[in-house]
């Protein structure tokens, strides 16, 4: 399994910084949330993002010896975009800022854009799940001729309750995959949102099996793996089981004791987990 770990968690740090960072802690991957591109900017929009930019970040993280996953974040912090609207225009816009994120995810050599963003899926007023549903299905499906054509997959990501309503859960998150229908279409799980489901994570691995793309390590503490309660042992064997040969990326929402020491201390303890300690 490949270790990784998502460069919103270093804050404002320059590229290059997080990328040396990173990669002297050991990891081999780097996930990109698209708003560090421009942190100050409020609305975030990618498409104001210079095409020099993003050629010098991959050459950053190349550089540093780093593979750059692909994107997750992927409609935070912008404005007017939202994946379950009932505006068939606002769909429209925001399928056409996707298929802008497929380009930018590629340029930067990427293959994996996890669809989390629950502020910009959560059912609106008068929405019902069916019709989200469907909602949701429509825009993907616009997107996807531009993940055909570059060979990028949308990783769908169930989170909890706590995050929101709509795509809760891993069975939610395949049965949306089914009706887009799509080999660029995947699942995304998470363990804080696993977490939340009330079965055993190793199960909902299991039972995923076909459709898992991309993972997300972390606690529900918000902090990293092995920072919390969560026992790693059963969820990395359910892995190994099921032949997972993608990444296990750390994504926290908690930055203290600092980004440093709980990206050492996550590694350290996947790496146990992994040797079999």
């Amino acid at each position: 399994m490949k270790l990784a770990i998502c460069n919103e968690t270093f804050g404002d740090r320059p590229f290059v910084d997080t990328f040396s960072t990173i990669r002297k802690l050991g990891y081999t991957g780097v996930e990109i949330a698209p708003f560090t591109f421009q942190p100050a900017a409020k609305p975030f929009d990618v498409r104001q993002v210079p095409a020099e930019q993003i050629v010098e970040v991959r050459t950053q993280a190349e550089d540093a010896g780093l593979e750059i996953i692909g994107l997750h974040w992927l409609l935070a912090k912008t404005e007017g975009f939202y994946l379950t609207s009932p505006d068939p225009n606002v769909r429209r816009h925001t399928a056409e800022y996707l298929r802008r994120l497929v380009e930018v995810c590629v340029n930067l050599g990427g293959k994996i854009m996890v669809l989390g963003s629950p502020q910009q899926r959560n059912l609106l007023p008068g929405v019902s799940y069916e019709d989200a549903e469907a909602y949701a299905t429509e825009v993907l499906h616009a997107v996807l001729p531009a993940c055909r054509q570059h060979d990028v997959t949308i990783a769908l990501e169930p989170l909890g309750p706590a995050e929101g309503d709509f795509l809760l859960n891993a069975r939610a998150g395949i049965r949306l995959a089914e009706m887009v229908g799509s080999p660029h279409c995947k699942l995304h799980l998470d363990v804080k949102a696993m977490s939340s489901e009330g079965r055993p994570i190793a199960d909902i691995i299991r039972e995923s099996r076909e459709w898992l793309v991309h993972f997300h390590a972390n606690d529900p503490n918000l902090l990293g793996p092995g920072m919390g309660d969560v026992d790693f042992k059963p969820i990395f064997a359910a892995l190994k089981e099921i032949n997972y040969r993608g990444w296990a990326s750390v994504e926290v929402f908690k930055y203290e004791p600092s980004p440093d020491e709980i990206a050492r201390r996550s590694i350290e303890y996947m790496r146990q987990v992994l040797a079999g300690g």
